[in-house]
C-alpha cells in the first residue's frame, strides 16, 4: 500500500456527477516519478468543461481557473475518478468545482482526493464573443 492513503476509507461525493475516470501512465511522470501536475490539470479542465457543456449550446471555453490545489501526488497505474458539480451560472459564464479522487490499482475501493479545482467557462460565439448561456439550470 502506498503511503499516501489515509487511515479509512473515503467516499466520493453523492452530490457531485462522475464524468470521468482515467489511469495515468509512465509517459505522463514528472522527474520526481509521480504524475506531471500539468498532465492532471488538463484532465480537469477536460472534466469540468463534461456539465457546463450541456448548457453551452454551442462552443465554449475555459476562460479562468479560479482554484486548483495539489493534495497528494498521483502514482503511475491509480485510477483517478473526476467528479464535478455545476456552482454557477451567468448570463454568459459557468463554474464548476471539480474533485479528483485517486484508487490504486491493487486496492480498489480506497480513495484518496488528490487534487480540487474550481474553473469557469464561457459560452462563444462563432467569433469567439461571449454569448448568453442558453440553457440555464434552476436553482443554480
Amino acid at each position: 500500500m502506498s503511503a499516501y492513503l489515509p487511515p479509512g476509507p473515503i467516499q466520493p461525493p453523492s452530490d457531485e456527477e462522475l464524468v470521468l475516470k482515467v489511469i495515468p501512465m509512465p509517459a505522463d511522470c514528472n522527474a520526481n516519478g509521480d504524475i506531471f501536475g500539468g498532465w492532471v490539470m488538463a484532465q480537469v479542465d477536460l472534466a469540468g468543461s463534461v456539465i457546463p457543456a450541456r448548457y453551452a449550446g454551442g462552443r465554449m471555453a475555459t476562460v479562468a481557473v479560479n482554484e486548483f490545489i495539489f493534495k497528494q501526488p498521483v502514482r503511475v497505474g491509480d485510477i483517478l475518478s473526476f467528479y464535478s458539480k455545476l456552482t454557477r451560472v451567468g448570463r454568459t459564464s459557468m463554474t464548476v468545482k471539480v474533485e479528483v479522487f485517486a484508487e490504486q490499482f491493487r486496492a480498489q475501493g480506497q480513495f484518496v482526493k488528490v487534487t480540487e479545482a474550481t474553473l469557469t467557462y464561457v459560452a462563444i460565439d462563432e467569433q469567439g464573443k461571449p454569448r448568453e448561456v442558453p440553457h440555464r439550470p434552476a436553482g443554480i
